[in-house]
């Protein structure tokens, strides 16, 4: 690997007097700030990122020649530059042809070291699916929603952690230094940021905590941190039976389906009847301590975990209770299939038996689960003796393991609890994602003794990934007075 090449950005000057003691913030004026801020800073450059498509590297190959991350990247050093901060500098990394990371450091006023965490690239969408006069590349407000691909995921997440800096700095509180590490391939498993994390060790420092803005809750009315997300496996499962298509009906009997064999494969890792994944390496002992918060989880959402769900009217649950669904969708695995290859449109679906099926498998597997080697046993159980000696392979895509810190303590606990009482009106909630974030377990494993902050905008409706994704703002807002408090705990 050669060296780190950065394009340097703007070093700030300003020189801003901080007070050399602790100061408590006043958390109704941070809240009042943070709306003008997000109203003239922040939503403005928010919606010009939301206009570019800036898909993640697996699913646009040739990100470099359409220089969309590129774009992203400029558009946010550009909104850095218009900031009233100071001791901030940035610069864009480079490694050979992996996709950039934009590194930005905010010289401490107070003790202590802080790492942020966000990323730019976004996942494909549909344009045709999204409601009547949206569009995933056009910002459109409908209070209290910001509408637009990247809004929730995760486009406002440097936005938000840098202007927690800046409430700070202008209501004279100390804060520690801040390191905000901006990735360009999240969407795809961070496959690219491993040897940035090393090149930049030395400038991401020693963190005494570790932010990252791509979580949320079941709701917006408590401030809700995430305690443990899933990790992901991946891959595609390829069957081909022939060299052409053949007319179905004087084949149909002799040559096996494509599909049926895939349907078999399939039978080894997942009982089509519940649900439940059949390779026991990628389970985990769920104690009596989880079960209890899954409980006491249920208890605060209720049914919502459900309502929110986008399903048909008449779609009955597989879990039996609310307790159940919240540990099946955090702390057991699954497979979804979520691609196929190999089958015509039915439009144009003529009777001839297909050479190949495709399919792209998705696993998600609970915290404590080794990615790399389960990947390694479903490739194993899917590829062994092939049923009519069909070809069968299982590629690849990629892995990442899950994420399980121990709740926050201290200060730090103090000053979230007391942002959200005063802010919310109540206390805030931990909680569980059955989402992947392959920074959170790529950190942990280099600094086990930083506290973890996983936080965020996203809850119901928000529809990441999906038609119509939307960012909810006043939660935003006040998520990022929070934010504020929370790291001025860090230097007390």
């Amino acid at each position: 690997m050669r060296p780190c090449r950065a394009v340097r950005g703007r070093r700030r000057v300003l020189v801003l007097k901080v007070a050399h003691k602790a100061m408590e913030p006043d958390l109704d004026a941070l809240l009042q700030r943070s709306d003008e801020l997000w109203e003239e800073s922040i939503l403005p450059s928010l919606s010009g990122f939301i206009e570019i498509q800036a898909l993640s590297p697996l699913f646009e190959p040739n990100w470099a020649e359409m220089g969309e991350l590129d774009a992203a990247i400029n558009l946010f050093c550009g909104w850095l530059d218009e900031q009233t901060i100071s001791g901030m500098s940035y610069d864009v990394h480079r490694i050979d042809d992996k996709s950039p990371v934009l590194l930005v450091t905010i010289e401490g006023t107070g003790p202590g070291e802080a790492i942020f965490y966000s990323h730019l690239d976004k996942q494909p969408s549909k344009p045709e699916l999204w409601s009547e006069g949206l569009h995933p590349l056009k910002a459109v407000r409908r209070d209290p929603w910001l509408y637009g691909r990247g809004s929730v995921d995760d486009g406002y997440g440097g936005y938000l952690c840098v202007t927690s800096i800046r409430l700070l700095q202008e209501a004279g509180i100390p804060h520690p230094r801040c390191v905000f590490l901006i990735e360009t391939c999240e969407e795809s498993g961070s496959f690219d940021l491993p040897p940035y994390l090393d090149a930049l060790s030395e400038q991401l420092g020693n963190p005494d905590m570790i932010v990252v803005l791509d979580s949320g809750g079941p709701d917006y009315d408590h401030v809700w941190m995430t305690e443990a997300l899933r990790g992901l496996v991946s891959g595609t499962l390829s069957v081909r039976v022939s060299h052409e298509g053949i007319h179905s009906g004087t084949s149909g009997g002799s040559i096996p389906s494509s599909f049926r064999i895939q349907r078999v494969l399939l039978d080894r890792v997942e009982d089509s009847a519940t649900g439940e994944v059949l390779i026991p390496e990628m389970h985990v002992e769920i104690d009596a301590g989880i079960r209890d918060k899954a409980a006491a989880l249920a208890e605060v959402v209720g049914n919502s975990v459900w309502d929110q769900l986008p399903t048909v009217d008449t779609l009955v649950r597989v879990a039996d209770s609310t307790e159940d669904m919240i540990l099946a969708m955090n702390w057991q695995p699954t497979l979804s299939i979520i691609g196929a290859d190999g089958m015509p449109p039915v439009q144009i679906a003529g009777n001839v038996l297909r050479t190949n099926t495709d399919l792209k498998l998705s696993f998600r597997i609970p915290p404590g689960v080794d990615s790399e080697s389960v990947l390694a046993k479903a490739k194993q159980v899917l590829e062994a003796n092939p049923p009519y000696g069909a070809e069968v392979t299982f590629t690849a895509d990629s892995c990442a393991d899950g994420f399980h810190a121990p709740p926050l303590g201290g200060n730090v606990s103090n000053a979230i609890h007391d942002a959200s009482m005063t802010l919310t009106g109540l206390p805030p909630l931990a909680s569980w994602t059955g989402g992947t974030i392959p920074f959170m377990a790529m950190m942990q494993g280099k600094y086990p003794e930083a506290m973890f902050l996983c936080t965020g905008s996203s809850g119901p409706g928000n529809n990441a990934h999906g038609p119509d994704e939307k960012l909810h703002i006043p939660s935003s807002k006040r998520l990022t007075a929070v934010l504020s408090a929370t790291i001025a705990a860090v230097s007390r």
